[in-house]
């Protein structure tokens, strides 16, 4: 067994942002940082486009900010939440430029400050088109530095640990020796990221299972707004790519267009803010063209564009599309919508505390309030750093008590039997993926939903089986989890449809029946 003050589940921004924090102020306490990948394997890794801050209030302020925020979550956002953190970003900011983060400067020698889709102004800090990466490194590269945080990569969490509404730890699998091993914690965090590898395209990595948010559901924890997920408007589209690699809001902030086959800029026809309209917009105006013409995408024009300062601005971006022979002087990038964030999980308040005790959540498998149904472009790195800065200021205060005896903590019953077959394990994923991308992905109706729900639960019950004769393994608990999120998914679509009257959304010229 192994006792430590934290438990910080999840290696992104928000988790270790938090392990950095609580090691500087307090180098008498332990953090234990659990992670099933490598230790910078996460959703931040792969966030291009930036932070969401206000800087230059002369022309910006807090109040825009704060608007754009409610416009974009369609009237469901917690206001007390979005000003809470929109107020917070700038200090939040400072923290990761004394911590070593680089961001762009422009000729002024002021912050270079981007534009996404939803965003009156320009407000997005950034590294590039890698900031979640630059972010990652630099808090990693000073965790490393800390003797009092323990880091365990390639250690897979299986289950919290409670007792009378309490979390007393979890229950954690040593990919390379197969151990299960008990993490006593007097405080335990989950920062697991999001539920991108339910959906066939999906702009998050392999990692982003939903395990936090299943592992909660499974103590008895609140669940909300998972129905609230959001499809970024442009990924790459391959017929020959495996994973779903995405083209920055920033791309379209910075001057390209969206066309159809044909050629024609088709985005006016549905906003007036046309390409910089909200990303549910966009996705849901993507769809509706592909569905009249049969295309299999639409195209990001960046041809009229400065192919010098767009390579300097996004260099991953130009050197992916000129692998697949995409030249971004001359060719139009192929695009389609991919599941990108989930707005809604695991409830908590401004503290982060969830509705089990010495439980808490941060990032993307969180649900704060601050999205409602929609997140605004480059809010959830702020978001993150934000929360991760509210558990710390919380935590700070509380009593140290010492973990749980070791024999108040159940034993896991671990099963012995043989390995299932990954084979078997890989299509039932695979099929998972084609179901929740054709039934519950931008547009949903009642027997879609229906059916899917229906096949969920036989899914579920197979698994279950599975789990009773089979040794414990990552893959089968990835896949438990999958389904089990994928049924919080669709219950909690059918739920809002219930209390609605019909999937309606009004947002900003739009109106898309039987859709988000």
């Amino acid at each position: 067994m192994i006792h430590t003050d934290y438990l910080i589940i999840g290696s992104g921004v928000a988790g270790l942002t938090l392990a950095l924090k609580m090691a500087e102020r307090f180098p008498d306490r332990t953090v234990a940082i659990v992670t099933k990948s490598t230790a910078d394997e996460s959703n931040t890794k792969y966030a291009q486009g930036g932070i969401a801050v206000v800087q230059n209030e002369s022309d910006d302020s807090f109040k825009k900010h704060i608007e754009d925020t409610l416009i974009c979550g369609d009237g469901l956002c917690d206001t007390s939440v979005v000003e809470m953190v929109v107020t917070e970003g700038p200090k939040r900011l400072q923290e990761l430029i004394t911590w070593g983060a680089q961001f762009d400067v422009a000729a002024d020698g002021h912050l270079d400050l981007g534009r996404e889709g939803g965003h009156s102004k320009n407000r997005v800090v950034h590294h590039k088109d890698q900031t979640g990466y630059e972010i990652e490194s630099t808090i990693l590269a000073q965790v490393r530095k800390m003797s009092t945080i323990a880091l365990y990569d390639f250690h897979f969490a299986l289950n919290l640990i409670t007792r009378d509404d309490k979390c007393l730890g979890a229950f954690v699998l040593n990919e390379q020796t197969h151990e299960i091993m008990v993490f006593a914690s007097d405080y335990t965090i989950l920062a697991t990221g999001g539920i991108g590898k339910l959906y066939g395209h999906t702009t998050n990595p392999a990692i982003a299972t939903g395990d936090g948010i299943a592992m909660a559901n499974r103590a008895g924890a609140v669940i909300t707004d998972m129905e609230f997920i959001q499809f970024h408007p442009t990924a790459l589209y391959h017929k020959d790519l495996s994973a779903t690699f995405l083209i920055s809001e920033a791309v379209r902030g910075f001057g390209a267009c969206l066309r159809t086959k044909v050629g024609r800029q088709f985005m006016p026809d549905y906003d007036t803010r046309g390409d910089l309209a909200s990303r549910d917009i966009v996705s849901q105006s993507i769809e509706k063209e592909l569905k009249k013409s049969g295309d299999a995408c639409v195209y990001l024009d960046c041809t009229h564009l400065n192919a010098s300062a767009f390579q300097e601005h996004f260099p991953m971006i130009y050197e992916n599309c000129k692998l697949l022979n995409i030249h971004i002087e001359k060719d139009w990038i192929p695009v389609i919508p991919a599941q990108h964030y989930l707005c809604g999980g695991i409830s908590v308040d401004q503290h982060g505390q969830t509705s089990i005790a010495n439980l808490f959540a941060c990032g993307e498998c969180a649900r704060t309030g601050l999205h409602g149904a929609n997140r605004l472009a480059s809010n959830s790195l702020l978001e993150a750093l934000v929360y991760a800065d509210n558990i710390f200021q919380f935590l700070a205060k509380a009593t140290i008590n010492q973990a749980e005896p070791v024999q108040t903590l159940s034993e896991w019953k671990y099963n012995y039997g043989s390995l299932i077959d990954p084979e078997f394990l890989l299509k039932m994923k695979s099929e998972l993926q084609v179901l929740m991308q054709k039934n519950v992905g931008i547009v949903r109706n009642d027997t879609a939903l229906f059916q899917a729900q229906m096949q969920l639960k036989i899914w579920q019950n197979q698994v279950a089986g599975l789990e009773r004769r089979h040794r414990t393994s990552k893959e089968v608990y990835e896949l438990k989890n999958m389904i089990a999120v994928g049924i919080l998914v669709v219950e909690q679509s059918i739920k809002r449809k219930e209390n609605k009257g019909g999937f309606v959304k009004e947002s900003g010229s739009l109106q898309t029946t039987n859709s988000y």
